[in-house]
């Protein structure tokens, strides 16, 4: 009988671990980021033929958000790191949006009136494939991968599920771009 309830205590334990396991999405930390297309919605070459921000920010530091889903959670995460780009002075720190979606036309509208309404000036883009791309690992139970890297390599990775980006989430991106700024 004891062994029984070790058992069952032990098989618990071990459950509750897996259940308490971050979403793991992204590129890992030190991991290379790859070129990769979009289509520019409200940025400098909205309009224009798809392009790389991965390819034209260099070297510089950089906050990439791959989306699911624009709501108000999104909208106020890419608000904040919006200021925190225009505050990252000599730095040149650099930001933009990736709408994953296999109708990123349906996304277009969203994204313009986001930009219009908070003054948004990173540029926010779209992906055509909602899994995003293929050398990013974006997992497809995450709504929400913030990537955030410097000299092409990651140095912070953020996970959100479905629901999940809220206040606490917001402000550790936005703490953890001290990592790319050093």
């Amino acid at each position: 009988m004891k062994k029984f309830v070790a058992c069952v205590a032990a098989a618990l334990l071990c459950g509750s671990a897996v259940m308490a396991a971050e979403l793991k999405s992204g590129l890992e930390v030190g991991e290379g980021v790859n070129p990769f297309y979009v289509q520019d919605v409200t940025g400098p070459s909205a309009g224009k033929d798809p392009l790389c921000y991965r390819c034209q920010y260099g070297n510089r530091p950089v906050v990439a958000i791959f989306t699911r889903k624009v709501d108000d959670k999104v909208a106020a995460l890419v608000k904040e790191v919006d200021a925190k780009v225009a505050k990252s002075g000599e730095k040149k720190m650099a930001a933009f949006v990736v709408v994953l979606s296999s109708d990123p036309a349906a996304n277009e509208a969203k994204l313009k009136e986001l930009a219009k309404k908070e003054g948004i000036k990173i540029p926010l883009t779209t992906f055509e494939n909602a899994a995003g791309p293929e050398d990013y690992k974006v997992a497809k139970d995450a709504e929400v991968t913030v990537l955030s890297w410097v000299k092409g390599k990651v140095k912070v990775n953020h996970a959100f599920a479905a629901g999940k980006l809220n206040e606490e989430g917001i402000k550790a991106v936005i703490s953890d771009t001290a990592k790319i700024l050093e």
